[in-house]
């Protein structure tokens, strides 16, 4: 997935759900998502990439950034917490060349970032961010909220 898909799909998808504010507080070349006045998603152009921050399970950033090159430790942020994630281009060579893995438990020389994961990890995020509320502030329940049903 190339980069500005990669914000388009997340911004799409980060509107959809309930309380989400956008704002510029760290200057108009970073937006930022908020569910009721805390971060859960902020884009941003990198070195030229578009690129995005989203709050993560420290065990699956861990996972995440081993398998995909689109992964790393999140920018300017809490490297254990949060994760940046830029799309590949198409001639970055990705997936591609001798020996690349192609399966879904290959190396992040051969496994793509897709709509499907991004949708997860934006979903992922808001619902960290929402566990963390006072419960009279929460939009919704973070456990079973867009079909997650795993604990607290």
């Amino acid at each position: 997935m190339d980069p500005d898909t990669v914000l388009r799909v997340a911004h799409e998808q980060a509107m959809q759900y309930p309380s989400v504010a956008v704002g510029h507080p760290f200057g108009p070349e970073y937006t930022v998502y908020k569910v009721r006045g805390k971060m859960f998603m902020m884009a941003y152009e990198l070195r030229g990439t578009p690129s995005l921050n989203l709050k993560i399970d420290p065990l699956d950033g861990e996972v995440l950034r081993d398998a995909y090159a689109e992964i790393t430790p999140g920018y300017h942020m809490n490297k254990l917490h949060w994760i940046t994630v830029a799309g590949a281009s198409t001639d970055a060579g990705v997936g591609k060349g001798a020996g690349a893995s192609t399966t879904a438990g290959g190396t992040s020389d051969g496994v793509r970032l897709d709509a499907e994961l991004l949708h997860d990890l934006v979903l992922e995020s808001y619902c960290l961010v929402v566990a963390k509320l006072p419960r009279k502030d929460r939009p919704v329940d973070p456990v079973s909220f867009g079909g997650r049903d795993r604990e607290e």
